[in-house]
């Protein structure tokens, strides 16, 4: 796994190389693993016609994108790093269940909010926005599955990456996406060169995402995966402890 180095606010990257980790994920506990609810059983809902709830993706007020019934009375949301292993881990642990006896059943909603705590995050954040809305959680699960892989050979380029300092600023994330081969990574997933590298050109895209972990930050998540239930940030560390929470909630 790469080195860490010590955390660059997100806004300054933006004016430098990425570097290509840095800070350490992390899982807090705050002790809050309560629900949010009063925890009375809900419902099940019927999917829209010839759909499971799992195939209703929609992007979020919050700059997240959110799986499953818009109107499920049991909100799940995740603010996760795309290079964070802690995220990795509870989405392999996670996924499988939450979906097929949860967001299948429209009892619960899960929405992915990515935040940027290392370098890489943002020109991955930006990649697997400028793929279709219905392609959003298969890449993310792409990333998680072959992140060891894919930040392996993002290492590799790091020399080249602090080289992209000396360009323009227009040009940067586009030339550190390139030399983490960031581009070919979604390629090989179906998001066209020419499209990957359109949107990483658009520097608004990479500044929002900046912006984005600024205002993350400033509601005092500092971890990631941080996860909430009904607005309630929640203690579990894995998904044993988070099914318990959520039937606690009322997925039962």
């Amino acid at each position: 796994m790469p080195r860490l180095m010590p955390r660059l606010m997100p806004k300054l990257i933006l004016a430098a190389a990425l570097p290509l980790a840095l800070a350490a994920c992390h899982k807090a506990d705050d002790g809050t693993a309560g629900s949010a609810t009063g925890g009375t059983p809900v419902a099940a809902v019927a999917p829209p016609a010839g759909k499971a709830w799992s195939d209703v993706v929609a992007k979020t007020a919050d700059n997240g994108m959110l799986m499953g019934n818009p109107n499920a009375p049991i909100k799940l949301a995740e603010y996760g790093s795309l290079s964070c292993p802690h995220c990795a881990h509870l989405a392999e642990e996670m996924m499988p269940g939450l979906v097929s006896k949860y967001v299948n059943t429209g009892k619960v909603s899960y929405e992915y909010r990515s935040f940027a705590i290392h370098g890489i995050d943002i020109p991955l954040t930006v990649l697997v926005r400028c793929a279709d809305p219905s392609a959003f959680f298969g890449l993310i699960e792409q990333l998680y599955t072959n992140q060891v892989a894919m930040l392996t050979r993002a290492q590799k380029g790091q020399a080249e990456a602090e080289a992209s300092s000396k360009l323009p600023a227009a040009q940067r994330i586009a030339a550190v996406a390139d030399a983490y081969g960031l581009p070919e990574f979604f390629s090989a997933r179906g998001l066209p060169l020419n499209a990957a590298h359109a949107c990483l050109a658009n520097t608004a895209m990479a500044e929002a995402v900046a912006k984005e972990a600024d205002a993350i930050g400033a509601k005092g998540i500092d971890s990631t995966p941080t996860l909430m239930i009904n607005g309630t940030k929640n203690s579990a560390a894995s998904w044993h402890e988070l099914e318990a929470a959520l039937q606690a909630a009322g997925a039962r």
